[in-house]
């Protein structure tokens, strides 16, 4: 009724010893002149036990056998507790090493069991039943879709379920104090945009309820930024249409990265890049405002092209404008520094409960600084407008009031000569842009959640995913790119958040500002929005980088300023791009040179040999220069090379080429050159193409004695004299 088949578990013995297929010492101790090879891979993935039918004698007379249950109980300790070895045939095992045969019970065909295993089908597991192949799917879809899966991808059910009155209390602080800010940033962001003031309202609200259910970081509310804003008028020049399709496929492209988990692409974005980068758009930002402070016409996409049209028009700049914009920036500013003031910090007792309440108003006022600043000149503009019926700065003018309906993104739109531009021309109008604006949110992004992470790990494909269909979202509701901002961040973490649902009153308080207060926001002066821009970015310079970077690596900077200056004279998501590969040829050159070490050492016998260490992997781009340096090293005299391979944790087909030439370069000379401490995966590699008379590897330093002494094309003055037999 059974059909026995018996798994070899091989037990090292106390004192084991090495047979003939073995180390590759073993030859060279018996006097083989044949170099041996590497030996091969590890046997299995579940440790060192060979599962095929035991056919030969000696592994039939005398097994152990053990029930089949005790097996199931007993396997997992038993198999980490083996020892590794590298041969897969028994025949080659050291010739101490005992086998137990250990019996499994298998039905017979008319059961409807598997058919017996055999040696070209070997299996690994342990017990094998005829459940076993809808048992793994089943094991599979569990270890995909359980709790812990669901707590990730959906991180409102992680949190939920332990939401209390004390956390409901803070989020709703943080979300009203958030919306106080993100109203008056919203309106000015879009002027950097090029796009009307409504349409940063309606990028403000969606996100924020998505990022409720789908987010990790709670101290990120999503929203219109100043450098997405930047970005989207470089690339969509103003033009509403393309600047809602583009938010369509930047969230597409955001969710794609999340669920291939592309994420390692931001890593391509360098630190010295990054903040050359983010100063270059601090200055350009600030220039975009120029023309409101100054109520000037200016043209041109790049920084030097503004300047130019800058000063080409100041001749004809307002005389109020100004000066009511650079008094907001002075304001502003002062309001920023009265945030942290902090009274009776420094007395003995610490503050009393009056120092701590007017500590904590200094702090909202200047959290709210923007709104107040925003709602002062707009008190300030309606008195112009109803008492002498004009204005001597400039409003922003009537908003269209009400919530939008959701809709799809446009797909076509008329240019302004009056031709229609279909899909495929607005694809291409797009450019790089589909690209550049995701990229760099999520960076953005990414580094707000590992500042506001409080120390635990961020997803960094479960941000991408957030923000992807926070994106799509907004398109429906015809918002334009953004993501997370620092200054919010700030705000939503100084003010207690304590979850995501923060956003909940976010969102609602710019629906409530687009449903009843829009038609007040026409009276808010330009020149106002544009210092609450300015004010904010002035502090995005990271100019207090440059010290530490010269100090640390001084070549960090020819990225970090080549990025800088490329953003400022190309446009812009070009000069990001072009310091992306400047650092990525900088990594490819330090890939392609790695370093050598030489050392000249001698074995216990005292011959004398070269050590060669590499400290990095072997691949294509640097092979022929390891080999150059092998061979110029070893020119210079006659003595064994020994290539220490201890760094060296992958190679490729080039390099496994280039090792096959150098091994026959130096048999052709006789000179002997071994491998030292090969990992098995370069092992199989370099096995691969290389001779196997010519590849010789060994794992222990005795070894290397043996195989001088048993090398035919050493001089024999330089071989060790073989061991005394004792007196006469």
């Amino acid at each position: 009724m059974f059909k026995r088949h018996w798994l070899i578990v091989p037990t090292m013995p106390s004192q084991p010893e090495r047979r003939d297929g073995g180390a590759a010492g073993s030859k060279a101790a018996r006097g083989s002149t044949q170099p041996p090879r590497c030996a091969s891979r590890p046997l299995g993935a579940r440790g060192d036990i060979d599962t095929r039918q035991s056919t030969s004698p000696q592994y039939q007379s005398r097994p152990n056998r053990v029930d089949v249950r005790t097996l199931a109980r007993l396997a997992p300790p038993v198999a980490s507790a083996l020892p590794r070895t590298r041969n897969h045939n028994p025949a080659l095992q050291p010739a101490a090493r005992t086998h137990k045969m250990i019996p499994r019970r298998k039905h017979n065909a008319s059961s409807g069991s598997l058919p017996p295993p055999d040696d070209k089908h070997a299996s690994n597991d342990y017990i094998l039943s005829d459940n076993e192949a809808r048992r793994g799917w089943c094991a599979a879809l569990r270890r995909r879709f359980n709790r812990k899966t669901l707590h990730k991808r959906l991180p409102i059910t992680a949190w939920l379920p332990q939401y209390n009155t004390e956390k409901a209390i803070g989020d709703l602080i943080a979300g009203v104090t958030v919306g106080l800010t993100v109203i008056p940033q919203s309106l000015a962001y879009c002027n950097i945009a090029g796009l009307p003031p409504q349409y940063g309202l309606y990028g403000s609200f969606m996100g924020c309820f998505v990022y409720i259910i789908l987010g990790g970081c709670r101290a990120v509310p999503a929203g219109p930024t100043a450098i997405a804003s930047l970005l989207t008028y470089q690339v969509a020049g103003g033009v509403v249409e393309k600047a809602i399709l583009l938010n369509f496929f930047a969230g597409l492209v955001k969710l794609l990265m999340g669920v291939l988990g592309l994420g390692f692409l931001i890593n391509f974005v360098s630190g010295p890049v990054s903040s050359g980068f983010t100063s270059a758009v601090a200055l350009m930002i600030a220039t975009s405002q120029v023309k409101d402070l100054f109520a000037i016409s200016v043209t041109g996409t790049t920084f030097l092209q503004q300047w130019i049209s800058i000063f080409r028009n100041l001749h004809s700049a307002s005389l109020w404008d100004p000066v009511l914009g650079f008094i907001c920036i002075t304001l502003l500013l002062i309001l920023r520094k009265l945030g942290m003031i902090k009274i009776g910090a420094n007395t003995e007792g610490g503050p009393t409960t009056r120092q701590k309440v007017i500590t904590k108003a200094l702090w909202l006022i200047s959290t709210c600084r923007n709104a107040i600043m925003v709602i002062a000149t707009g008190v300030l503009g309606y008195w112009f407008i109803n008492t002498r019926g004009d204005s001597p700065v400039k409003l922003m003018g009537p908003i269209p009031s009400g919530v939008p309906m959701p809709q799809l993104p446009p797909f076509s739109y008329v240019r302004a000569d009056n031709t229609t531009a279909d899909f495929v021309d607005m694809m291409s109008e797009l450019g790089s842009g589909l690209i550049v604006i995701p990229l760099i949110v999520l960076l953005e992004d990414i580094a707000i959640c590992k500042a506001f992470s409080d120390g635990r790990t961020i997803d960094a494909t479960q941000e991408m995913i957030a923000l992807g269909v926070a994106s799509i979202a907004n398109s429906f509701m015809q918002g334009y790119p953004g993501g997370g901002s620092l200054a919010r961040s700030v705000v939503c973490n100084g003010s207690g958040v304590k979850t995501t649902l923060n956003g909940l009153y976010t969102g609602l308080m710019v629906i409530l500002a687009l449903q009843f207060f829009t038609q007040y926001f026409e009276f808010i002066p330009k020149a106002a929005l544009a210092a609450v821009i300015v004010a904010a970015i002035l502090f995005m310079v990271e100019y207090n980088v440059i010290k530490p970077m010269w100090r640390a690596k001084k070549l960090d900077l020819i990225p970090g300023v080549g990025t800088f200056m490329l953003c400022l004279i190309l446009p812009i998501e070009l000069g990001i791009l072009t310091g992306v590969i400047v650092n990525i040829i900088f990594i490819l050159y330090h890939a392609a040179r790695p370093k050598l070490s030489v050392e000249t050492l001698k074995t216990e016998h005292g011959v004398e040999y070269l050590m060669i260490t590499p400290d990095r992997c072997l691949m294509f781009p640097s092979v022929d220069y390891v080999r150059r340096l092998v061979t110029k090293f070893a020119g210079s005299s006659s003595v064994p090379v020994v290539l220490e391979c201890t760094h060296i944790y992958s190679a490729d087909y080039t390099a496994a080429k280039s090792i096959e030439q150098l091994t026959s370069d130096f048999h052709a000379r006789r000179q002997p050159l071994y491998f030292y401490n090969v990992k098995p995966s370069v092992c199989s590699i370099f096995e691969a193409v290389a001779k196997p008379e010519h590849f010789v590897v060994f794992y222990e330093d005795e070894e290397l004695d043996r195989l001088l002494a048993a090398d035919e094309r050493l001089e024999p003055s330089k071989t060790p004299p073989p061991p005394s037999l004792g007196g006469a």
